[in-house]
């Protein structure tokens, strides 16, 4: 197998497209990311790293919420136009159907097929372009359609992709094995 050196960079994928949403101001607005992680399962907890120039940034830390919401492909559009246009120069709460859960600060998509509303938990204020929030998941809500034994199925799902280095969107592919099984066939050579 024949290898080339190439310039160090963020080369996991693929990277699910999520839109974060949080009030600023008293209106809600929306930025998509792709650097999004799992912190901890219990409690569930999950972290986003963004630029500290984000407007949204603003409102996640005026009211220590926000949510976390999973477009679907069918949303492409409306999630690459909201990581054009910046709240600071336009209002971005006409441009979903909003509802709110019980925190009552973290704005969520309505057509968006999963949400998680958070409560911001740690703020790590990095000395370089980014901040990482944490944020502990109170309460998730998925679309009837997308729930397969009770969690949300990644196939019904259908979640948006991108790949950071090439900057391009893309959709799941097939299922090729289920974990902490498929390994039970690995014969070492």
């Amino acid at each position: 197998m024949s290898k080339s050196e190439i310039r160090p960079g963020t080369y996991l994928y693929p990277m699910a497209v999520v839109i974060i949403g949080a009030n600023v101001r008293g209106k809600p607005n929306f930025m998509p990311i792709a650097w999004c992680s799992i912190v901890e399962h219990d409690p569930p907890m999950i972290s986003i790293s963004a630029s500290k120039n984000h407007y949204t940034n603003r409102g996640i830390i005026e009211n220590e919420t926000f949510s976390v919401n999973t477009p679907s492909i069918d949303m492409v559009k409306a999630t690459d136009y909201i990581g054009i246009k910046s709240g600071v120069d336009i209002d971005k709460s006409d441009i979903f159907d909003v509802i709110y859960g019980d925190l009552g600060t973290a704005p969520m998509i309505k057509d968006s097929p999963l949400n998680l509303e958070c409560k911001l938990i740690h703020t790590v204020k990095l000395d370089i372009k980014h901040d990482i929030f944490i944020g502990e998941i109170k309460k998730a809500y998925a679309e009837d359609k997308i729930i397969k034994n009770n969690i949300p199925d990644v196939e019904r799902l259908n979640p948006l992709i991108f790949s950071m280095n090439d900057n391009n969107y893309w959709e799941l592919g097939k299922h090729i094995g289920r974990a902490w099984s498929i390994g039970r066939e690995f014969k070492s050579d």
